[in-house]
């Protein structure tokens, strides 16, 4: 946390020109190349927790301490350092990180989760078209992977695996007729 304090003091007396630098981003691009973002971050915990005893965000870790930052923007001169300081010191990371989104929109937001899965190449097409008419169906506004669950919804509404049709639907993809292989197609990573 003392990095963020030191950050804020070469930003501002601008020491970064000492190494004849065009900018404080150049700077932080030559001493921080991987990590420039959680440099601002500690920089942004510095700015706004400067009534946090430095102890305490050690504690909770520059991770929650920028959700601490998030809702001291917001809430300004309100702000009630000791009730977010035990939340932040008691939940774990993602109940905590929804607890300040709850504060700042006024939403409950439900638990999500990152899917990985391996695509082929000759998938894709497909799958984005699907994810593009799904969202052009339900509003622009959709997530992905709210369109995929609705393709899924629908999907397994229209399913009857007693009647056979799982073979006719296999026999018309490209993967399952033989035109793709695992060796012909990379790896493709889809984010919902």
């Amino acid at each position: 946390m003392e990095l963020g304090r030191y950050l804020c003091e070469v930003r501002a007396g601008q020491y970064w020109r000492l190494d004849n630098l065009r900018s404080f981003d150049e700077y932080l691009e030559r001493e921080f190349p991987e990590s420039r973002r959680k440099a601002y971050y500690l920089m942004a915990i510095h700015e706004h927790l400067p009534k946090v005893p430095k102890p305490d965000l050690t504690l909770v870790g520059w991770s929650k301490a920028t959700e601490l930052v998030n809702v001291a923007r917001r809430d300004r001169e309100q702000f009630d350092c000791a009730t977010w300081l035990h939340k932040a010191t008691e939940l774990p990371k993602e109940e905590f990180r929804r607890e300040v989104e709850k504060h700042l929109t006024g939403q409950e937001t439900e638990p999500w989760e990152i899917i990985y899965f391996k695509v082929y190449k000759s998938q894709l097409p497909v799958i984005e078209q699907a994810l593009e008419t799904a969202g052009l169906m339900l509003g622009n506004d959709k997530s992905r992977g709210y369109c995929l669950e609705m393709i899924c919804a629908d999907f397994l509404a229209g399913a009857n695996l007693d009647s056979g049709e799982v073979k006719s639907l296999t026999a018309a993809c490209p993967h399952e007729s033989g035109l793709a292989t695992p060796q012909q197609a990379p790896d493709v990573k889809i984010n919902s």
